[in-house]
């Protein structure tokens, strides 16, 4: 399948600080391609740099098949952008707005526009600083799915939109999504769940996961083991993240889930179990599990660093 996004060891810096350390991922086309994290994960500088807004320190990046840093011009026609920070010109009228952009785009279809304003419900002769940031971001929607792009790149389009607004931009990102890929940033991850087809998980800069959904949703399980009495598990295996236990009962997150063979060793591990649960998880709470794990390794390292240092003194 082809690849209308694709990076490899993309990498930037701003001084000291690195926004971004080695990320590669595709997006194939047709996808529905969701990158979430965190604020501040690096999801808005992995945008501009797949836009030719910044310029990468190191690696690269394809659009549509051109390196990112030549795109300009015409390959720009074949793709639509909307920012939750987007400037947009206030003064003028929605009607003014989308008469202004059609020369700019040789494919746009006018009767695609006026569906999609009645669609979303604008007014078309009232001024945008008069509009709703729901509406703006509408406007911003109308212009960007217009000229039928072959990529459509959203960042935080729902951030601060009341939940009748994101049902909206949602139905009409839908509409479009046969003749469209499209790649989103998002930290509302109840959201994207119930849209999107591929998942990427970015923190503080790096990419832990890059996998379609319903792929990443099979190979994570909640598990629970009641137990007949206390059980030691010597050796835990890295895939099970956060592991609790109290007297009778053990939890964690199991993160190669393969069904029986899983449930198999769960077993051998635990021979005396009453009882053996692995529940599918949501999307939140496999990332909030992921976050958790990582937090723990973050905070066990320094320890770790300063044991090694004391034994060797």
């Amino acid at each position: 399948m082809t690849a209308v996004l694709r990076t490899e060891a993309l990498t930037k810096r701003f001084g000291r600080t690195e926004a971004l350390r080695g990320v590669t991922f595709e997006v194939p086309e047709g996808a529905i391609y969701a990158l979430v994290g965190a604020n501040g994960a690096g999801k808005t500088t992995l945008i501009k740099l797949l836009m030719n807004i910044f310029l990468p320190t190191e690696g690269r990046a394809e659009v549509l098949g051109t390196a990112s840093k030549h795109l300009a011009g015409r390959a720009l026609n074949r793709i639509g952008y909307v920012s939750e920070n987007q400037e947009h010109p206030e003064w003028m009228t929605v009607r003014q707005v989308l008469s202004y952009l059609r020369p700019f785009y040789p494919k746009w279809d006018r009767a695609l526009e006026a569906y999609l304003v009645e669609q979303f419900n604008l007014p078309l002769g009232r001024k945008l600083r008069q509009l709703s940031r729901g509406m703006r971001m509408k406007t911003a929607m109308v212009a960007a799915l217009a000229f039928r792009p072959s990529l459509l790149v959203l960042d935080e389009p729902f951030s601060g939109l009341d939940p009748l607004v994101r049902d909206e931009l949602i139905e009409g990102l839908l509409d479009r999504a046969q003749e469209t890929t499209i790649f989103l940033s998002s930290h509302d991850l109840a959201e994207i769940e119930s849209f999107s087809t591929h998942v990427g998980f970015l923190e503080q800069g790096r990419l832990l996961f890059s996998e379609e959904l319903p792929a990443l949703s099979e190979r994570f399980r909640e598990v629970t083991v009641t137990l007949e009495t206390p059980a030691e598990v010597r050796q835990m295996p890295p895939e099970w993240l956060g592991y609790e236990q109290s007297k009778e009962v053990a939890r964690f997150v199991h993160s190669r889930w393969l069904g029986a063979e899983s449930m198999a060793d769960l077993k051998t591990v635990f021979p005396a179990a009453r009882n053996l649960t692995a529940e599918p998880m949501t999307l939140r709470s496999i990332f909030l599990a992921i976050a958790r794990s990582r937090r723990g390794e973050r905070a066990a390292r320094p320890i770790a660093a300063e044991t090694e240092e004391r034994s060797r003194a």
